[in-house]
């Protein structure tokens, strides 16, 4: 079975940000046929050369297109077109496939896989990475009354023509639903994460890392991801000023790039207890997980970022380190439930430093909470699992 997969933004381990897609690429490739279409916009900024750019099997069609987090609204929305315009000419181009996988985001690269199958007569299966245009929207990206018709109207027509939706959370697929999707189109697969690479996070890595990183006898509270808008990061200073009074051993490391990488710069030249990692790659970043006691994964008040599947929250409860949420969806039911982190309100830095200051002066809780979410995290986020219920669904939307 022949299978294109329209993708924006391809990464792999060495790339210092998820790779979810790799790991599904490579277990679907080891049966089928794969044509990627996508840019080259994350091989540039590899750190490492361990893992090949794409997965064997994989034949893949890179457009020069330019983006990162840092681009305003007008640049961004130009990245977005001249992906779609490529991937439109591109899949037209290959051989035709049995099925096409577009993904999520941004919705253009929906958009331009439900275009070329419609074009070329065949089945294709839409991946909700985020709630577009819900998002932007809820950011202001799109103050336009006219521009958010067209796009919502785009969005649903979309969720009409793909054969199969796959949603990355319980509460996008409660999204989808909603709009009147039937639940025969809609299989929830979370983002999930890479148990064969939680094993680069072993006792003497991480114990090295430690003393590397002049953290010995410091409690360690992380933050691993984009310093993006959404993520809520001035907020997350004003929690370490505030928890410094109560809890001085406390050390958070902020790792990653992004919007608000001079502001954290800042912010780490005042108070020694704030310090900046550089990005690292994926298979790394689980040794940092590793080490923090907990970490946290914040979003901005809005319901929209309810619905998130954030990559950070699957990775630390892997390595055993709880995580502190602030959406008030089902990552908020999830670690209750599962009683592997806590819970505290958007925007609230007060809040958030109460719960922390609770959570590490109670080892035990800690520990068990750790645990419990390593567990779990074994039991339900294994990518491998996940790129086989994906490849399940391509073969069956292809008949």
């Amino acid at each position: 079975m022949h299978i294109a997969v329209f993708s924006q933004y391809h990464t792999n381990p060495d790339c210092p940000t998820t790779s979810r897609h790799y790991s599904l690429l490579a277990h679907i490739a080891r049966q089928h046929r794969v044509t990627l279409i996508t840019t080259n916009t994350w091989e540039q900024q590899r750190l490492t050369h361990r893992f090949p750019w794409v997965p064997e099997g994989v034949e893949i069609r890179a457009a020069q297109v330019a983006y990162n987090n840092r681009m305003g609204v007008v640049r961004r929305a130009i990245s977005f077109g001249q992906y779609a315009a490529y991937a439109l000419w591109e899949g037209l181009r290959i051989d035709k496939p049995d099925v096409i996988w577009g993904i999520s985001t941004p919705l253009t690269a929906a958009w331009a896989a439900a275009r070329v199958a419609r074009l070329r007569r065949v089945p294709w299966v839409f991946e909700v990475q985020d709630l577009w245009p819900a998002f932007p929207i809820a950011m202001g990206a799109v103050p336009n009354a006219m521009a958010q018709r067209r796009l919502y109207a785009m969005e649903q027509s979309l969720y009409q023509s793909a054969s199969h939706i796959i949603p990355l959370s319980p509460d996008m697929t409660a999204y989808v639903r909603k709009l009147g999707i039937p639940e025969s189109k809609l299989t929830t697969v979370l983002n999930g994460t890479d148990l064969d690479l939680v094993t680069h996070a072993s006792e003497e890595n991480v114990e090295a890392l430690r003393k590397e990183a002049g953290l010995q006898g410091r409690r360690v509270v992380l933050y691993a991801g984009t310093f993006g808008r959404a993520n809520s990061i001035p907020m997350l200073i004003e929690a370490a000023i505030k928890l410094a009074a109560s809890c001085p051993d406390v050390v958070w490391l902020f790792m990653g790039h992004g919007f608000y990488t001079d502001l954290l710069t800042q912010a780490a030249a005042q108070h020694p207890f704030i310090r900046l990692v550089p990005p690292q790659p994926r298979h790394a970043v689980f040794s940092w997980f590793r080490l923090a006691d907990v970490s946290v994964a914040p979003f901005l008040g809005l319901p929209v970022l309810d619905a998130n599947s954030p990559a950070k929250f699957y990775d630390s409860l892997a390595v055993g380190t709880p995580v502190v949420v602030t959406n008030g969806g089902w990552t908020k039911a999830f670690v209750e439930t599962h009683g592997c982190g806590w819970f505290s309100p958007p925007e609230d830095a007060t809040a958030l430093a109460h719960t922390l200051a609770t959570a590490l002066n109670d080892a035990p809780k800690l520990s068990a909470a750790g645990l419990r979410g390593q567990q779990v995290a074994h039991a339900q986020f294994d990518r491998q699992q996940m790129a086989a219920t994906v490849q399940q669904i391509l073969e069956r939307a292809a008949g």
